[in-house]
This record gives structure tokens, C-alpha cells and sequence, in this order.
């Protein structure tokens, strides 16, 4: 470590203090590596900054010495976002001590917090108040608010209640200078000019830091529905969603598909998860309907719209959970997924969005192309095929991909494929888990330039040194 290294990391402390400047060394290897275990890069210093000025403090020091910055929520990330690279003076940023619910109005129906807030603390903290945030995810019970920000997340309530973009009314944001956005306005009509949080909202942190937001919330769901559906194809379950929004409109909450091998593959690898209805259909598929009236009778509506479906020969079969235990263990093994798929091998995920009416063929095309190309992969798929976002996993064994080399060129023949069929539905590679390091090069090949050129002009007129999370999102870096 040289005088100048010794001297950023004494100005650091200075303004979070000693003990919120972690040095390289063992104490800092969660904060290298990212989820998946893909990528490891290094720091030489991970901060953990208590209030927006401090995280502006610290962002001013970087920006005046050159120092690239990697901000990190709760490392959930699957695209590697949050990671470092190699390169020896990154400096790691965490809100993991900002995590203040500053105010909720149940009046506006929003809520402010900072960004560190942890995702299952916000939907407690509006629940408290009678209120309802839905943002939900496998792991909300880690993720950071900023993080879910930043890379607008998506998850299971996207057909009812839109995307992170959706959900969010203002920001507070650092810029790459130091300098601090302050747009915390919780105001649902602001028409003054462009809406700038926009821009930092899926910028996967290349442009500035988020430190707070002020989030919408609804009313809770007092009443609801669930039913898990056994399909012998994606279409059966696209004609029976239509059904059921003629019938129940915006009732309808929630609408999450899996194939039976990815079924299969949470069976064999998560032994806490019980798979509780017989594998015997291609596809599954969970119907959730809530309303915030109490008492509400939405059995009856599905019901009728299911037993029209199967004699119609829609449906194979039907579960319609009879309690509250029993809907959340089908909830469960939806939930399970990404877990069991890291167990299982060397996963090659991705996050297409197609149109409705294209995906059962995007969905059939994708897995035939695989299989004829990398015979020995293990093609699973899952997602919400409300909102046109089915994912297309292709698991490889573990101990075949110890060549990195061959697995490198696999990998890249499947990412082509499921590009190539992405584009020619009209879709795009990207629906909720962002570009990160993972999707870099994908995106910059299939995209329009004009799109990857206006980009590049926004990240350079905010970031002109390109200390903000460089790498990430621009192939070239």
C-alpha cells in the first residue's frame, strides 16, 4: 500500500469514521464476490457511510483523486452489477447503516426511506400503518432498497402494480462530483421539466448513488385467492390470463409460470422446499387474486373461470388453496428458484421480455434451439408471464464447465440464441436484472447503436471522469 493509498484511506475515515473503512483483507470478501460466486474483483476500501452528506463526502475524495466507486446494495444482483473489478483502488460504497424509515403518510400514500432500508423492512413499516408496498422478491429479506432502485426491479406483483420504476415518486441521489440531487417530492403530478430521477432509476449506479426515495403505497390486500394450474403449454396459460381479466380486472395480482424441470431441479436441490402437488404436466401456473376490501369472495370468480377453462380443455388440473398455509407453500417453490438453479450447475440465465402474444413461441423456439445446440444442457424456464418475462435457463454441469474456455464459447452460443429469437419476437434481452458485467457485451449486440450512443452521452455529461461503477452496463468499459 503506497503513501497515497495510506492517505485516501485516512481521509475516508475522516468522514465515516475508523471503523466504517474496511481495508483489503478477509472482512472485505463478501463484498468482492457476487452472489452467483461468478465474478471477484478487489478494493481497496469498502465504505460504509451513515448519512448522505457522508456518502457525498466520500464521493467528492474519489472523484478528486480519480478513484472508481462501486456502489453496492445487498449483492443480490444476478448480472454482477455490484461487483468490483480488478483494477487495486475501487472503493466499495454500502448504505447498509442508512436504513431510516424517515416518514410515512398514509394521507399521500407514501413512504420515504433511505436507501439502505432492507425491502422486507419497507413492507413492515407500511404495514404498520395499514398500508401495503408491493414490491416482492426472493430476496427481499437482504436486498437494499437503492439496490431495487437501481436496477428497477421487477418480481412477482409487476402485472398489478408495474416495476420498481413505477413505484417510485422522488429521489435523493449523489452525483459523480459529490454533488446531491434532492428530489424527494412525493408528489404524484410534477410536470416542471424533464422527471430526472428517471435517469438513475435501472442505471445500475453508473450515474450517481441513490441515498433515499420516497415510494408509493396502496391500500392492503385484505382479500385474496391463489390456484396453481397444471398446463401442457405456455399458450393454455395466456388464454386462460385473458379470461381472467374479463372476469376479475386488476384483481388479478399475480401470474407466475414454471416448467416442470425447473420444478424438478428445486425438488433435487433445496431439500426445505416440499414440492406439494404431483409433477405430472409440462407447465404450472400460480393465479393469485386480492382485493383491499375484507370479505370479498374471490374463490367464486376463479373458480367459475377455472372450471370453464378445464371443460375447454385448458386446463389439466387445479389446486385452489384452501388456506393460508397451503398458499404459501406453493408460493414457496416459486420463490425457490433462483436458489435451487445456483445449486444445480453452472446457470446461464436470461431475462428476455417478449410480447404476450409471442411468448409460447419464444418460449418453445428457445428450448429447441438449445437442446439441438448443447445437447447436455438442462433447459429450465420460470417467471411472469403476466408482464411478457419468462426466464430461460440453461443449467450446464458443474464438472463439465471447469474449462473455462469451452464453457465461455457455450455460454456465448446460448446467450446468441436466446438473443437472436429475443430480437425476432420483437422483444428485449433485459426485463428486470439489468446488464451489470453479465449482459455488457449482449446488449451492445443486439441493441440499436443510436440507443448505446445516447447512453454513452448521458453517463459522459453526468460521469466525465467515468469513476461511477465503471464496467458496468458498456462493453467497452
Amino acid at each position: 500500500m503506497d503513501m497515497a493509498d495510506d492517505r485516501l484511506l485516512d481521509d475516508l475515515a475522516a468522514v465515516v469514521g475508523d471503523r466504517h473503512v474496511i481495508a483489503p483483507g478477509h472482512d472485505q470478501d463478501s463484498y468482492l464476490v457476487d452472489w452467483r460466486g461468478r465474478y471477484r474483483g478487489k478494493a481497496r476500501a469498502v465504505v460504509k457511510p451513515g448519512s448522505t452528506q457522508e456518502v457525498a463526502g466520500v464521493v467528492k475524495l474519489c472523484a478528486e483523486r480519480g478513484v472508481a466507486i462501486v456502489p453496492q446494495g445487498g449483492n443480490t444482483g444476478m448480472c454482477g452489477a455490484a461487483t468490483p473489478d480488478s483494477g487495486p483502488r475501487n472503493i466499495v460504497i454500502r448504505l447498509d447503516r442508512m436504513r431510516r424509515i424517515r416518514n410515512v403518510s398514509p394521507l399521500a400514500n407514501s413512504i420515504t426511506v433511505e436507501a439502505g432500508c432492507i425491502l422486507a423492512e419497507i413492507q413492515a413499516a407500511a404495514a404498520a400503518t395499514d398500508r401495503y408496498f408491493p414490491l416482492s422478491l426472493g430476496a427481499e429479506g437482504s436486498c437494499q432498497i437503492g439496490g431495487n432502485i437501481s436496477t428497477n426491479a421487477g418480481g412477482t406483483a409487476v402485472l398489478r402494480y408495474g416495476p420498481t420504476r413505477e413505484l417510485v415518486l422522488g429521489l435523493e441521489t449523489v452525483l459523480p462530483d459529490g454533488r446531491v440531487f434532492n428530489g424527494l417530492r412525493a408528489l404524484r403530478k410534477d410536470n416542471t421539466g424533464y422527471d430526472l430521477k428517471q435517469l438513475f432509476i435501472g442505471a445500475e449506479g453508473t450515474l450517481g448513488i441513490i441515498t433515499a426515495a420516497v415510494l408509493k403505497l396502496f391500500a392492503p390486500r385484505r382479500s385474496s385467492a391463489l390456484a396453481l394450474l397444471k398446463l401442457q403449454d405456455v399458450e393454455q396459460a395466456l388464454q386462460v390470463m385473458q379470461r381472467l381479466r374479463g372476469t376479475v380486472g386488476d384483481r388479478l395480482g399475480s401470474l407466475e409460470i414454471m416448467s416442470r424441470s425447473q420444478i424438478e431441479v428445486i425438488a433435487e436441490t433445496v431439500p426445505d422446499v416440499a414440492i406439494p402437488f404431483a409433477l405430472d404436466t409440462p407447465w404450472y401456473l400460480i393465479i393469485e387474486l386480492t382485493d383491499a376490501l375484507a370479505g370479498v369472495n374471490l374463490q367464486a370468480p376463479l373458480e367459475a373461470v377455472l372450471a370453464q377453462a378445464f371443460e375447454d380443455g385448458l386446463v389439466q388440473d387445479a389446486i385452489v388453496a384452501s388456506s393460508e398455509a397451503q398458499a404459501k407453500a406453493i408460493w414457496a417453490v416459486r420463490h425457490s428458484v433462483s436458489e435451487g438453479n445456483k445449486r444445480s450447475g453452472y446457470v446461464v440465465s436470461h431475462d428476455s421480455a417478449v410480447p404476450l402474444e409471442r411468448q409460447a413461441a419464444f418460449a418453445t423456439n428457445v428450448e429447441r434451439r438449445i437442446m439441438a445446440a448443447v445437447p447436455h444442457a438442462r433447459v429450465v424456464m420460470h417467471g411472469h408471464i403476466g408482464d411478457g418475462n419468462i426466464h430461460i435457463v440453461a443449467i450446464l454441469d458443474r464438472a463439465r464447465s471447469e474449462d473455462t474456455d469451452e464453457t465461455a464459447a457455450l455460454v456465448r452460443e446460448i446467450n446468441e440464441i436466446v438473443d437472436d429469437e429475443t430480437a425476432a419476437q420483437g422483444g428485449a434481452i433485459s426485463a428486470e436484472h439489468g446488464i451489470g458485467i453479465t449482459n455488457r457485451g449482449r446488449l451492445a449486440r443486439v441493441t440499436d447503436p443510436l440507443e448505446i450512443k445516447l447512453m454513452k452521452e448521458i453517463k459522459t455529461l453526468l460521469d466525465p471522469a467515468g469513476i461511477m461503477n465503471p464496467g458496468k452496463i458498456f462493453a467497452d468499459g
